[in-house]
């Protein structure tokens, strides 16, 4: 079984909110603030799950950029600098509540 591909991710600005369309017909909606504090990088993260930092703050966090990085990921450029998170397609199919 093929895993679902992104066809469409719109960054609202004006709601704080990036909305992910996928081909199996499926879309979701995650808040800035969640991708800032969920980033999938080793700074928030941690080596362990031990080691994950809780980021708080990021309220009003905006995003400047959105990179694509393969075929298998976006990196995504945060108003306060953070930029190191790598989101999968299934990473952000998770945190919008996709099966």
């Amino acid at each position: 079984m093929t895993r679902p591909w992104p066809t469409k991710l719109d960054f609202s600005k004006s709601r704080k909110v990036l909305t992910i369309e996928f081909d199996d017909g499926q879309t979701g909606e995650i808040a800035f603030e969640t991708l800032r504090v969920e980033s999938p990088s080793a700074e928030v993260q941690g080596h362990s799950p031990a080691q994950k930092k809780i980021v708080l703050g990021k309220e009003n966090v905006g995003i400047t950029a959105a990179n694509p990085v393969g075929r298998y990921a976006v990196q995504i450029v945060f108003d306060d600098g953070h930029d190191t998170g790598l989101f999968t397609w299934d990473y952000l199919r998770d945190l919008a509540g996709l099966d």
